[in-house]
């Protein structure tokens, strides 16, 4: 038998001025609040071994390493009777780009923001803990059923943002045009229906991948996006009395290169929601995923209970240096990942979210390009460990126009980037990053996590694949299908990719999309063969949970960064950076 509770918090962090996290432009910046935000918690208990899970998900863009360390820190400061396991704690997020940023202590990641805020963090931390205890404190006995369905083909909404990678995948065997984009996503909903043994809901969880994006980059207020709608139109939707505990969590599967927005605005630039309001868009969106989830939340109230089993393991991986398992490999030779890279194509942005224009994006093509040409020449004259480093870059990078190298912390080629080339009046952003560089607080640290969480959770038979990162359709379904292969030993029957989920670290593409150097590839950041990486260590893993208890070898590879008080201090939001941005 399961026990089950369920827990809500609000994690609505307003600080005038500071960044909204996602699309990472200076002038998206918060001024007002449309929508509160949320944490919804569920514990999950199997009565029969007494091992309980916590999923979590927050109305934020992704959860960080910070994140998830100053929750299970404070678990088990003030919260220690609970007795929970840090393996056993699923932190996702819902990836909306309109909620307050500044919760990660890694320097990119503060660089639109700008800065380390403070009181965002632990407004987020206290809120998912507080959720958490709740949900501990009331556990009850309780039935859980799955219900799983796809949404229509009619239905506006989702759509493919980058096609001509998606076709490049052999598992396409028609090559699908720019208006067949709906097709090219999983439109599948799976969905866990709680009731208490008399029959009253408790909780619907499910996951659907679509971004959290109907609201533009040029929006100002804090907002839930499509997902909180659908969220709050379901909870009032089931809950009959104000005082009823019931929570509806939207979370996010495969959603990479999937977007809602389709319409082109002539005015903006840039792609749309069904409507010019984007706030109605986003309302359009959600409740498309609302009447679809509580379709399968009625129809779950006739299905089969889930078979009563729990069970979770987590590891920590250096993805700087994952030999890629053969079988992962898509034919290639000497199949690996190297240092966080990011390329320019992430810097321009999305039809959705544009980024620098084209022809500063040429330009900066142009200075990468010449900048590889440059280290390649003069690698065979430079010591043999600095050469070995330049060379594995550029293989395990491939393609990719490298502008930005996180791990070793340089910028076209630099690490003097307070005295770069690219004046900080033509990117406030890169002025940041200036400041934070003189100032000293980028320090001799990555600029974003390259030791990160990977963590499987098994409810029933369904497992949960928690990832640290967004992945597209295709390479998400190749994920699912080879963890599947080894966990239907277990008895698990679906697979689901969690994304968000305990860090960030950008994208997850195929090796063939990442080919073309679309903005998804130029965000996978540990090379060509990331997807081959996290497959191969997420079946270490999974084999491991085929192994009684007592027999387990998890090894982790360390753990992420660490960064003092001081060097966060040095790079924290400061409002007077922002107030020539402020309409008051």
């Amino acid at each position: 038998m399961y026990e089950v509770g369920v827990g809500k918090a609000d994690i609505t962090a307003f600080k005038l001025g500071v960044g909204m996290m996602g699309y990472g432009m200076y002038y998206n910046i918060v001024k007002g609040v449309e929508t509160d935000l949320f944490a919804r918690a569920m514990v999950i208990r199997d009565t029969t071994t007494g091992k309980k899970v916590v999923l979590v998900n927050a109305e934020i863009c992704f959860i960080t390493i910070a994140i998830k360390r100053g929750v299970w820190k404070k678990l088990r400061r003030k919260h220690e009777h609970l007795d929970f396991q840090e393996d056993s704690i699923m932190l996702s997020a819902q990836h909306t780009h309109s909620a307050p940023g500044g919760y990660s202590h890694f320097g990119l990641y503060n660089m639109s923001i700008p800065g380390f805020a403070p009181e965002v963090y632990q407004k987020v931390v206290d809120g998912i803990v507080d959720a958490i205890v709740e949900a501990a404190e009331n556990l009850q006995p309780a039935t859980i059923k799955v219900s799983r369905g796809a949404i229509e083909d009619e239905k506006e909404v989702a759509f493919n943002r980058s096609i001509e990678a998606y076709n490049e995948n052999p598992e396409v065997k028609t090559k699908l045009k720019k208006e067949e984009a709906s097709q090219a996503v999983d439109r599948n909903m799976l969905l866990l229906r709680v009731d208490d043994l008399e029959g009253n809901p408790i909780a619907s969880w499910n996951w659907f991948g679509v971004h959290t994006t109907s609201l533009s980059n040029d929006n100002h207020r804090i907002c839930s996006d499509n997902k909180g709608y659908a969220s709050k139109f379901h909870e009032d939707k089931v809950k009959k009395r104000k005082k009823d505990k019931f929570i509806s969590v939207f979370a996010q599967r495969k959603a990479g290169d999937v977007t809602p927005n389709w319409k082109w605005d002539r005015k903006k630039k840039w792609t749309r929601g069904k409507f010019e309001d984007d706030f109605e868009s986003a309302k359009f969106n959600g409740n498309i995923q609302f009447e679809h989830a509580h379709r399968l939340f009625k129809k779950a109230k006739s299905a089969s209970d889930l078979p009563t089993q729990v069970d979770h393991a987590m590891t920590f991986v250096d993805f700087r240096k994952v030999i890629v398992d053969k079988e992962f490999a898509c034919g290639q030779k000497d199949a690996r990942t190297g240092p966080a890279c990011h390329g320019v194509a992430f810097f321009e942005g999305t039809k959705e979210g544009p980024g620098m224009p084209p022809a500063v994006g040429a330009l900066a093509r142009v200075l990468c390009r010449g900048q590889k040409a440059y280290e390649l020449a003069a690698a065979p004259f430079k010591p043999k460990d600095k050469a070995e480093r330049i060379y594995e870059k550029y293989h395990t990078q491939g393609p990719k126009d490298i502008l930005i190298e996180a791990d070793e912390r340089r910028i076209l080629g630099t690490r003097d980037v307070k005295n770069l080339v690219i004046p900080a009046w033509a990117d406030p952003a890169i002025g940041n990053f200036k400041k934070f560089h003189a100032n000293g607080s980028l320090g001799d640290k990555p600029w974003i996590p390259q030791i990160l969480p990977i963590q499987l959770i098994i409810i029933g038979d369904i497992a949960l694949a928690g990832i640290p990162a967004e992945i597209t359709t295709i390479a998400g379904q190749r994920l699912e299908d080879s963890l599947l292969e080894i966990l239907a030993d277990r008895g698990v029957k679906e697979v689901v990719c969690s994304t968000y989920t305990n860090a960030y670290c950008g994208y997850i593409t195929t090796y063939e999309e990442y080919q073309l150097q679309l903005y998804e590839g130029g965000h996978t950041v540990f090379g060509q063969h990331f997807l081959g990486a996290v497959q191969t260590k997420f079946k270490g893993l999974a084999l491991e949970l085929l192994k009684p208890e007592n027999e387990r070898n998890v090894v982790e590879d360390g753990r992420p960064t660490f960064f003092t008080d001081e060097e966060l201090e040095l790079r924290s939001f400061n409002i007077e950076t922002q107030k020539r941005l402020i309409q008051l």
